[in-house]
């Protein structure tokens, strides 16, 4: 299996996760966005209710200059290490 491949059958395994912690779902999302979308570059939200969207953008912009297939490759290990799983073996 190649490396976007995993990564998608990573993706989609870890959607069966019932609960996680915030930590962990700031991981995936951050490594998640940094492989599809590269470094980024939005603005950071603002206002003072905005702390869940101000969490999101602060884990994706601490992975400024990570490269695709290094951020792919982080998400599985995420994945592997939530799920039990060793889809990184499969790469």
């Amino acid at each position: 299996m190649g490396l976007e491949d995993a990564f998608n059958f990573a993706a989609e395994r870890v959607k069966e996760e019932t609960s996680m912690s915030n930590e962990n779902q700031l991981a995936l999302y951050s490594n998640f966005k940094q492989a599809k979308f590269g470094d980024c570059n939005t603005q950071r939200p603002g206002g003072l209710l905005a702390m869940k969207d101000k969490a999101k953008w602060d884990a994706w912009n601490e992975k400024k200059g990570v490269s695709k297939e290094q951020a792919m490759r982080d998400y599985i290990a995420k994945v592997d290490a939530i799920c039990g799983t060793n889809i990184a073996s499969t790469v």
